[in-house]
């Protein structure tokens, strides 16, 4: 595929769904009844059947069994450091929530994906697509429970009605869905059942709605108004975003891996911004939207206007 057409996809995919979804609200065009249900239907319905159909095709290789667990490793690096700091950070769960989401989830699979490909060609995008594998895996096996322990704490102690957690209302729900699809596509891998041909014409025109109904309803969240409050309580999530994952990510790379193309996909994906999934489980669970949408905005023009240029200068000096 051509690269403009990669970078024509970052706009259309990207950015322009945003834009219309803020512009959505602002009109009064959308209402949130029906944002809530394209979430629903992206998290049922899409990202299910497209676990399925990647999983089905993907060649279970031991050597590259180390990439898909980088997109985990390069998730708890910034969650986990963001969760100490956090203790004192905030006093309601529901902002906490939506913070330590923010730390987690990366906009690895998207705009990684496009930036590796701008820089790499077609094996930096192939790679850093293996990476963005178990993403899915701490998004809806760890995210979605997190979100929910801190939405359910915050009902309880504000006296709503209150309801127990137990690991089946965590993790054996519908949300969890997609992990079912990615167990199905990777059975049929393994049986040896081939994938048929029209399958893989679908594909790519469910990426893009899959986009849309995920990042229209995050441009319908987003106020600027009342997000100005949160950007000083997520500023620290700039040098874990953007100094310590990397650093960190890099060198454990470098201990497995000796290819510079796997090195250098790894480093710029270690370097992405907050993703937009953390939007979509802070409105899904009704925690603070504000936290999230500001967290999403800042590192994302910190990336697009700093980092990555700086990325994009550096190896092309160095090749």
């Amino acid at each position: 595929m051509d690269a403009n057409i990669k970078l024509a996809y970052i706009f259309l995919d990207l950015i322009l769904p945003l834009i219309v979804g803020y512009i959505a609200h602002s009109r009064h065009w959308l209402s949130e009844k029906f944002c809530d249900k394209l979430i629903v239907i992206n998290i049922l319905f899409l990202c299910t059947l497209l676990s399925i159909l990647s999983f089905w095709v993907l060649p279970l290789k031991l050597e590259l069994a180390w990439l898909p667990l980088f997109g985990i490793l390069l998730s708890f690096i910034p969650g986990i450091t963001a969760y100490l700091i956090s203790g004192h950070k905030y006093k309601s769960g529901l902002e906490k929530g939506s913070y330590l989401a923010s730390a987690i989830l990366s906009n690895i699979g998207t705009l990684g994906g496009l930036c590796a490909f701008i820089l790499f060609g077609e094996t930096g995008f192939a790679y850093s697509q293996i990476v963005a594998l178990f993403q899915n895996l701490v998004f809806f096996l760890f995210c979605f429970p997190m979100a929910q322990y801190y939405s359910q704490q915050s009902k309880n102690k504000d006296g709503c009605a209150a309801q127990k957690l137990t690991f089946s209302s965590l993790f054996l729900n519908r949300n969890q869905l997609p992990v079912v699809g990615l167990a199905i596509g990777m059975i049929l891998y393994l049986c040896g059942v081939p994938r048929p041909a029209i399958f893989g014409e679908i594909f790519n025109p469910l990426i893009h709605i899959s986009a849309w109904t995920a990042l229209l309803p995050v441009g319908y969240s987003i106020r600027f108004s009342a997000m100005k409050q949160y950007y000083s309580s997520i500023l620290d999530l700039i040098p874990i975003k953007f100094m310590l994952t990397p650093l960190l990510g890099y060198w454990i790379a470098r201990q497995l891996f000796s290819d510079p193309i796997v090195l250098d996909t790894i480093l710029v994906l270690a370097c992405v911004p907050t993703g937009i999934n953390a939007v979509v489980i802070a409105r899904l669970y009704d925690l603070n939207l504000h936290v999230s949408g500001a967290a999403f905005v800042l590192t994302t023009a910190i990336f697009l206007v700093i980092v990555y240029p700086l990325l994009f200068l550096w190896f092309h000096m160095t090749f």
